[in-house]
């Protein structure tokens, strides 16, 4: 079911221009072998394999690695801060008129570039926000597990333990959104940016639920960046 969802993301990227609803894009099976649900679970699913500018990240045995936490985080399961598509700063407010990036159509991938990527900018070095095309891989590779986890304040998070090929994972928390000034879908639903393009006013994001996940959205909105290496 996997790769007929991410191959209906190159069919969303051509049929956007003529029509953006969500109904075009295909939810996960309920029986899914790689889509998991199990009880709580408040220890670590983060398997710490180095660090890189002090950052702690996972080899999941793809062809990137992926930080343990989020910008803004201390422990995998916390929030963390949230990034318009292309800002490098938080703001008080995500709303499309004061979105850098939303009328511009000449960005077709940022990775690394500091001028766009929050996880550059914020982190340096290596650091950099994932491309479409290693979202995809760390969805298709992957064994995602819906689970629990603590933060850093004791708070039992929603999110999932993603599962490498080589048995190593790190925990993706349920953080939500930001529109506006409010925090929107907080422990129901995730929301990750990557560093490609769609269209103009558009990008491409790993966003889930328990049971689903998605793929385009408004760059304006506020989201999670979770960062990767080579």
């Amino acid at each position: 079911m996997k790769k007929k969802l991410f191959s209906m993301f190159a069919i969303v990227g051509l049929a956007v221009a003529t029509t953006l609803s969500l109904s075009l894009l295909t939810a996960c099976d309920d029986d899914d072998d790689d889509l998991t649900e199990e009880s709580g679970d408040s220890s670590s699913s983060t398997s710490i394999t180095g660090t890189i500018e002090g950052y702690e990240y996972v080899d999941l045995g793809l062809s990137v690695k992926w930080a343990t936490v989020n910008i803004g985080a201390t422990l995998p399961a916390d929030y963390g801060d949230y990034f318009a598509w292309g800002e490098t700063e938080t703001k008080d407010s995500y709303d499309e008129d004061n979105s850098v990036t939303y009328g511009d159509s000449s960005i077709e991938d940022f990775s690394g570039d500091a001028t766009y990527d929050a996880a550059t900018a914020n982190w340096g070095g290596t650091w950099r926000m994932p491309t479409i095309t290693e979202c995809e891989e760390l969805f298709e590779d992957c064994t995602w597990t819906w689970t629990t986890q603590e933060n850093s304040e004791g708070n039992t998070i929603n999110g999932y333990k993603v599962k490498g090929t080589n048995g190593n994972s790190i925990f993706l928390p349920a953080a939500g959104y930001r529109s506006g000034s409010s925090l929107v879908d907080a422990g129901t639903y995730g929301y990750y940016w990557s560093s490609t393009s769609s269209r103009k006013g558009y990008a491409w994001s790993l966003f889930f639920d328990s049971s689903r996940y998605y793929g385009l959205r408004s760059r304006y909105f506020g989201y999670s960046v979770r960062p990767v290496s080579e």
